[in-house]
């Protein structure tokens, strides 16, 4: 007589691996909670307009996060980022000091980071120095030539409706700001993952050396990129000084920690090679809503500052200990 046997179907040992769920489903799920607590925490944190107000704290430096991920994909890094702004807006305001008109004022601020940009990036790929020890000499420079120029003085005499970029709404609670925000990660989306551009990008971050030997041009795609942070950077420069409707020398004052951790709070991989446009616009929205609700419960901005590193460290740190944690369990 024929044995019958019923076959036992097992499940996969890493089907609810942690491994096997993307970086983005955790920061979800973390935004959702923060949200959550928030409104909990403040009756006035669901109000429509408290939550579009709240987007003016994060936009102009996500702006510059979006393009300084795909830098830090190709294994450089821009700490220059806040000193670039302050001097573009220290040029813009030079340039409403003598008349000139608000096309020709945002051209300049965008045209001071772009040069900003390129004398980065013209040094690093040059002189072949880490991009992180020249960045921080320009952090410096580019802050010092701001109070050179500006010294105590603030410049805020602006043409009529220069104010518009910064504090100007496009429909309802939908800031100009905000919509520039959205049309910006649309566009470096499309460019890190669907296009050759972003793909060379990922090919330098994980190996330079084949992706040279490869036919990229690795040097002028560093180049490139460190123009393109700037410019974003001149960008940042015209909505914040915009939205203040003044120039000062420590304008964008230590923005060069929330921008970096936006980035790798989105997953980008600090040694590059590894992250999405679509983690780092989600953790620009946690780190908002973190800010806003912190704000809310009247925290002070110092207690805010420790979050954010502690949040930096944190982001750091994970990835190394789950690997560690894996291989002894292995």
């Amino acid at each position: 007589m024929q044995k019958i046997t019923t076959q036992k179907w097992p499940l996969p040992k890493d089907l609810f691996s942690i491994k096997k769920l993307p970086w983005e489903f955790f920061l979800i799920l973390i935004t959702v909670f923060v949200f959550i607590l928030s409104a909990y925490a403040s009756p006035y944190f669901l109000d429509p307009w408290n939550l579009s107000d709240a987007t003016f704290n994060f936009v102009e430096k996500a702006i510059v996060a979006l393009p300084l991920a795909m830098l830090i994909i190709c294994r450089d890094i821009d700490l220059s980022v806040a000193s670039i702004i302050a001097l573009s807006s220290v040029a813009m305001g030079f340039a409403a000091q003598y008349g000139f008109n608000i096309p020709v004022i945002v051209i300049i601020g965008i045209s001071v980071g772009m040069l900003c940009g390129l004398v980065n990036g013209a040094v690093v790929t040059h002189f072949e120095i880490p991009a992180i020890v020249v960045t921080i000499g320009t952090m410096s420079l580019f802050r010092g030539i701001s109070y050179i120029l500006l010294g105590d003085q603030v410049l805020k005499d602006y043409p009529e409706g220069f104010d518009y970029f910064g504090q100007g709404y496009i429909y309802w609670v939908f800031s100009f700001e905000f919509m520039l925000f959205l049309v910006a990660t649309l566009f470096f989306y499309f460019l890190l993952h669907k296009t050759n551009f972003g793909r060379r990008c990922y090919a330098i971050g994980n190996n330079p050396t084949a992706a040279f030997y490869s036919g990229i041009n690795v040097k002028r795609h560093r180049l490139l990129l460190f123009v393109i942070v700037g410019a974003l950077a001149g960008v940042a420069a015209v909505l914040l000084t915009s939205r203040l409707g003044s120039t000062r020398p420590t304008i964008a004052l230590g923005w060069e920690l929330s921008i970096i951790t936006m980035v790798v709070l989105g997953g980008v991989n600090i040694m590059g090679g590894a992250g999405t446009i679509t983690g780092v616009f989600i953790a620009v929205f946690l780190m908002g809503i973190v800010t806003f609700g912190l704000g809310l419960l009247n925290v002070p901005g110092i207690v805010m500052s420790i979050i954010i590193g502690a949040m930096l460290i944190s982001v750091i740190a994970t990835p190394v200990l789950i690997k560690k944690f894996s291989q002894r369990k292995g």
